[in-house]
């Protein structure tokens, strides 16, 4: 097994949702392996995540997946500096299995075990690859998230904003269940969205009392579902849900215009609203820069639009770290395993853990 010369090893450990997850980064940002198995097809038939049947999955997968980070990255245990892991924010069961994993991991091997918050790992998706100016605003918007922070410093987080309903990724499935696409669903609205006119269908969202740096997406979706029911297009999604799975050319065939329009001012707006609020929440804390993590990061329109921003960076992930992945947990461990930040053995899974 070839070593070479090592400089602090961590591996991380990944299970807060549906994918289970190991990677082992050198020195916080050298990725020497990561590996990630989906369990995307076993919940795919139920139109979201299941999760009884996820957390199965992580008792099934761990073993051979870390297994398969180490060797990839062709060290083995030993060589371990510390085992970092998700401890919250997820599905309670899901992180059972890697918080469990990784102490019996770290208790035999006798090595520290570091706490990492799921959310801070997003973060780090982008520091791990990006030297970014503090303070920045830190949006990280997902299936499950949609947060505004201030990044004071790497490690110190002051929440900002957050939605009151759905998660901006959660509406796009959602969206997507309704009009009869695949799941998840989101990746398929970004992909269409391209083909449609983006102020074909006039939203209007609702103003924010108390914290104007919050989010709301649920008026948005019942716009949506508004929208169908006015025309009828209820033969048009029982073809597409017949499709179960397509490529984007089929899916393109099996949608009208009109829901190609409907489809692009839906992603418009909800860009535009994310894109907004961040900018503000950058302007409120004097940064000139802003950190766009977490699923819907890989998001083409998003990328896109952000990059038409003048007046603040915008610095986004790797689409390849933009999901769920235990590179970024293992990258978020470093500034903690340099000041010596371990956690004990009475760690617990904690489903609703806080940043900030």
């Amino acid at each position: 097994m070839e070593i070479g010369n090592l400089q602090p090893l961590i591996l991380g450990i990944e299970s807060s949702c549906d994918e289970t997850a190991a990677a082992v980064v050198e020195q916080g940002h050298h990725i020497r392996s990561s590996v990630v198995a989906s369990q995307l097809d076993i919940h795919a038939k139920y139109g979201g995540v299941v999760p009884e049947l996820a957390s199965r999955e992580h008792l099934r997968a761990i073993g051979p997946v870390v297994a398969q980070a180490l060797a990839q990255a062709r060290v083995s245990l030993e060589h371990l500096n510390a085992i970092a892991v998700t401890s919250g924010p997820g599905l309670v069961g899901s992180l059972l299995v890697g918080v469990t994993y990784a102490k019996a991991l770290c208790f035999a091997r006798q090595i520290p075990l570091i706490a990492v918050n799921h959310v801070e790992g997003h973060i780090h998706s982008v520091l791990l690859e990006h030297a970014v100016e503090f303070p920045s605003a830190a949006l990280v918007v997902s299936g499950g998230h949609t947060h505004l922070f201030e990044v004071l410093k790497i490690g110190e987080y002051r929440i900002l904003g957050k939605t009151r309903d759905d998660a901006a990724g959660e509406a796009y499935d959602k969206v997507a269940k309704l009009l009869g696409f695949g799941y998840p669903g989101g990746p398929i609205v970004d992909k269409l969205a391209s083909y449609g006119n983006p102020r074909a269908v006039r939203f209007t969202l609702a103003k924010m009392k108390g914290n104007d740096l919050d989010f709301s997406f649920s008026g948005l979706k019942t716009a949506v579902l508004r929208w169908t029911k006015e025309r009828d297009i209820s033969a048009e999604v029982e073809h597409r849900r017949q499709l179960s799975t397509a490529s984007v050319e089929e899916w393109r065939a099996a949608t009208p215009q009109a829901t190609l329009d409907l489809l692009a001012s839906f992603q418009h707006t909800v860009i535009e609203e994310l894109l907004r609020r961040t900018a503000a929440a950058a302007e409120q804390i004097g940064a000139q820069t802003a950190i766009v993590a977490g699923g819907v990061a890989s998001n083409a329109g998003l990328r896109e639009r952000a990059a038409q921003y003048k007046e603040l960076d915008f610095y986004f992930p790797d689409p390849s770290l933009a999901t769920d992945n235990a590179a970024m947990i293992a990258a978020a461990a470093f500034p903690k395993y340099e000041r010596q930040i371990f956690a004990g053995f009475d760690l617990k899974a904690q489903a609703g853990l806080m940043l900030a």
